[in-house]
């Protein structure tokens, strides 16, 4: 599409590659030029951290801000209770007030990273839709909200008709999700002037439902604006990895391992990623996304740095380019690899390698560890390691020993001081 934008929100949405679709380019665009708009992300509390799934939308916040404009972090206290049925197989967990709010604690952490909070104009709002949801009297709210949803239209979504096209049961509680987002839409334009609602493309519906709702109830123009879904070049879900799920939190993954995420990605991914996940200039992305061979592997220390600064601080990211290459280029320790640490009555006699393996997140299973061995895929500090069988006792462990899956995976066992 040939739209050249005037607000710098716009410009960098789209050459960056952070759209997919807009309800209304244009007159948004007039909006975002003419003086600052409010623009919301809502963030359901389903686990103690935020993982790299969500860094793209955080990233747009935060450019929203750099921009001239007031971003708002919307956490779900009140629709985590419901839980949202977008695209998927089966219903969610539900999780107690007391789970949430932990939960909200954990995420809130951070924000704080990516967006300046505080009163000015500019300046980033955290608000819960449970101030509004949790005190709402049922037969009002059907009443005045209710009676503006056409079921015929809800079920037309490509979300909920995924699900049921494959027979899956879709609960009532769960077909109520996307009211209640709705709603969150036309309270947070009538207390907050917010006008755009962004997310991933698989919000698309949940958001068109929202807009509609605050022109009907309020007459109030309002804009929604969605990102891509993200997979790797090599089809994988982004912030997807052989250990599990990347998580923002550092008390859930170290930083080491996620400058080591960002160091992993595909030659294919790098440009895109540099555009998306850091605030380097686009020339500069552009050249580092051209190199060829090895040299590429200069732009991913670029790309795993920018992004870890971002998260988790400079400092951060120094130590564990440091680790990575003490341990990468010469074969050593490193001040910063995942570690685990095992106390005299959980070593008894020893344990096996396999199980040693596993309790390092090397592996999921002690299957999949034997396996890694008998393919010549494990080292024991560096070298090959082959026997399956191996038991470590306290005088092996006398120092700390480094175990590797890979190339690059690494971790220490060691015992308790």
């Amino acid at each position: 599409m040939t739209y050249h934008p005037k607000s710098d929100f716009m410009r960098v949405m789209m050459e960056r590659g952070y759209l997919a679709d807009c309800t209304d380019y244009q007159s948004l665009d007039e909006a975002l030029s003419q003086g600052v708009v409010t623009a919301y992300i809502g963030y359901d509390a389903t686990a103690k951290s935020l993982h790299v799934g969500h860094l793209l939308n955080i990233m747009m916040l935060r450019w929203l801000q750099k921009t001239g404009h007031r971003p708002i972090t919307l956490m779900g206290g009140g629709t985590t209770k419901v839980g949202d049925p977008s695209f998927r197989a089966d219903e969610r967990p539900l999780l107690t007030p007391d789970q949430i709010d932990a939960n909200i604690d954990g995420m809130k952490q951070v924000f704080a990273k990516y967006l300046t909070y505080g009163d000015g104009a500019t300046e980033a709002l955290m608000l819960n839709n449970a101030e509004w949801l949790d005190g709402l009297n049922y037969l009002e709210f059907l009443r005045d909200i209710g009676r503006h949803f056409s079921v015929n239209r809800m079920l037309a979504f490509e979300s909920v008709k995924s699900r049921l096209d494959r027979e899956q049961s879709l609960s009532f509680l769960e077909f109520n999700y996307m009211i209640l987002q709705a709603y969150d839409f036309l309270e947070l334009n009538r207390r907050y002037g917010c006008v755009l609602q962004m997310g991933g493309s698989d919000q698309w519906g949940n958001i068109i439902n929202g807009i509609d709702l605050t022109r009907r109830v309020l007459d109030a123009q309002i804009f929604g604006l969605t990102s891509p879904l993200l997979t790797t070049s090599d089809g994988r879900k982004m912030g997807k990895s052989q250990g599990g799920a990347m998580w923002l939190n550092a008390d859930m993954l170290s930083p080491y391992e996620f400058w080591q995420f960002w160091r992993n990605t595909t030659d294919a991914d790098v440009g895109r990623f540099l555009k998306l996940y850091t605030e380097l200039p686009l020339e500069e992305c552009n050249q580092l996304a051209a190199l060829e061979g090895s040299d590429i592997n200069a732009a991913k220390i670029v790309l795993a740095n920018e992004v870890t600064t971002l998260c988790h601080g400079a400092e951060a990211a120094a130590a564990a380019e440091a680790t990575a290459r003490e341990v990468f280029e010469k074969g050593g320790v490193g001040d910063d690899l995942p570690t685990v640490e095992l106390s005299a009555a959980e070593l008894g006699e020893g344990l096996s390698i396999v199980q040693l393996i596993v309790r390092a997140g090397l592996a999921k299973s002690g299957k999949e560890a034997k396996r890694l061995i008998v393919e010549n895929g494990a080292r024991l500090d560096d070298a090959p390691l082959t026997d399956a069988g191996l038991m470590l006792d306290a005088a092996a462990l006398a120092q700390p020993v480094k175990l590797s899956a890979g190339k690059k995976r690494h971790a220490l066992v060691k015992l308790a001081d």
